[in-house]
């Protein structure tokens, strides 16, 4: 970062921070009974003070050697001991430090500026462009939108991706997972969904992520053009647990406040479980117990509630399909994370390493993904094309063994037998550049022209005769 850069970057952060100082008050009318109160105990990343009421999720600073403050947030309390976790490094914490209340609860600022900005889980900008002016607040915790009142998905969303256009249609104001082992190509579907997706704005969450990935995000992926219509919200893995869980938080309040200008937002969460490992870090510390592999009931209760804050507005006023990426460790699809995720979410896409060390990109696995607005959103001729493709393949991955060392017969299954000519042409259409889009109507008229036209000599529905 250039030094022009960083000081545009510690302008900010001091702005930032002068106003947090200005809206603190020992006694502030919004929280009731909150009042000061004195540090403890420091375990870890947990803080214990006494003498200090605020409630659960409200803010508190507290003082540190030199006279710097460190933000925190309430997490839970026992007794009169309050448990407060950062939201910043503790270098210099003291011992009967002072804990102060904020009179603002977690808040984040939105408005026009926000765009082409790239900020972390606090607001503040990382890109060196300066403080940002924002027109308004949101909490951050969104306002939760009755679900009678929601539109109904209704439109087809062009993502410019041929296999999910034409086998797993996305609706406008869908919830989907991307549900990937390391490697395996998450990262560079992202990448082509961002660019050619049709969508007014773009808000995309970098959660717990490698450092190095945010600038590759910004300068190849979405690049100069993408970057004029989106939002970045980065938080590394080396943040701490609950500027992770803000992060998340301040993504789907940014993507919630254009949905509520009525415009169309793209929200791309990468990663949903590193969001609920910041939760699993957070419940265990302040001592809830481990149930479902080491996590914490709280991690299951924060899923769906940040889950369903996307989707479509009330009122047609705009919408937020939201696209969360699920890592499978060790490529297991029952892994608690993943198996949560299926639950709350309206599909999920699947990328396997067989396809992808296979060499085929996307590396998507179509016959165990699925949208589940599909039949809101295709025709019935559509739809008979896409079952088709799919129990053509899934003929073939019966066979696959036999059909790779030779030893199968043609003639013991018809439909075999049709997977097998069809097959380099399956493979065509399922693959993609990286550079190339396609749009949906493209995408379903190389569907039809797949299945409708048969390979030489082989009719549509019956295999090649002996």
């Amino acid at each position: 970062m250039s030094s022009v850069a960083a000081a545009h970057w510690q302008e900010a952060r001091n702005l930032r921070l002068a106003a947090r100082l200005h809206a603190a008050d020992p006694h502030p009318p919004s929280l009731g009974l909150a009042r000061e109160g004195v540090l403890r105990r420091a375990v870890g990343l947990t803080l214990e003070a006494s003498g200090c009421s605020a409630p659960l999720g409200s803010r508190c600073r507290v003082e540190t050697a030199g006279g710097r403050w460190v933000d925190t947030e309430v997490v839970g309390f026992a007794g009169d001991r309050t448990y407060l976790m950062p939201t910043a490094d503790l270098e210099g914490l003291l011992p009967n430090a002072r804990v102060v209340p904020l009179r603002r609860r977690g808040e984040v600022a939105v408005g026009e500026g926000l765009l082409g900005r790239v900020i972390d889980s606090d607001g503040v900008p990382l890109d060196g462009r300066g403080p940002i002016r924002a027109e308004h607040w949101v909490g951050l915790a969104g306002t939760a939108i009755n679900p009678l009142m929601r539109e109904p998905i209704t439109q087809s969303l062009d993502v410019g991706v041929r296999a999910i256009n034409a086998l797993l249609p996305i609706g406008r104001g869908q919830r989907i997972g991307l549900f990937a082992g390391s490697g395996v190509g998450k990262s560079t579907l992202l990448g082509m969904m961002t660019r050619f997706t049709a969508a007014d704005v773009i808000v995309v969450g970098l959660i717990g992520e490698r450092g190095r990935e945010v600038r590759d995000f910004v300068e190849s992926t979405l690049g100069e053009e993408g970057l004029r219509r989106a939002v970045v919200v980065a938080t590394p893995a080396d943040r701490p647990p609950l500027a992770r869980l803000h992060g998340a938080l301040r993504a789907t309040a940014i993507a919630e406040y254009y949905r509520d200008q009525g415009l169309h937002v793209l929200l791309l969460m990468d990663s949903l479980t590193r969001f609920a490992h910041a939760q699993r870090e957070i419940g265990l510390s302040v001592g809830e117990p481990p149930t479902t592999r080491g996590y914490p009931p709280s991690v299951f209760a924060k899923l769906p509630q940040l889950v369903e804050r996307a989707g479509n507005g009330a009122d047609g006023r705009g919408s937020i399909t939201a696209f969360y990426t699920v890592l499978t460790e060790g490529d297991d699809q029952q892994e608690p994370i993943a198996d949560a995720a299926r639950a709350i979410l309206d599909g999920h896409i699947v990328l396997t390493r067989r396809i992808a060390d296979a060499g085929q990109y996307p590396a998507i696995d179509v016959e165990v993904s699925v949208s589940r607005v599909m039949q809101d959103i295709t025709d019935p001729a559509w739809r008979e094309r896409i079952r088709k493709l799919k129990r053509l393949m899934a003929a073939h991955s019966a066979q696959r063994d036999l059909i790779a060392i030779g030893a199968y017969q043609r003639g013991s299954d018809p439909a075999v037998d049709e997977a097998v000519a069809r097959w380099p042409a399956i493979q065509a259409f399922l693959g993609q550049d990286v550079a190339e889009a396609a749009d949906v109507e493209a995408s379903r008229a190389a569907l039809a022209a797949l299945l409708d036209d048969g390979p030489a000599g082989v009719a549509p529905n019956r295999p090649q005769e002996a």
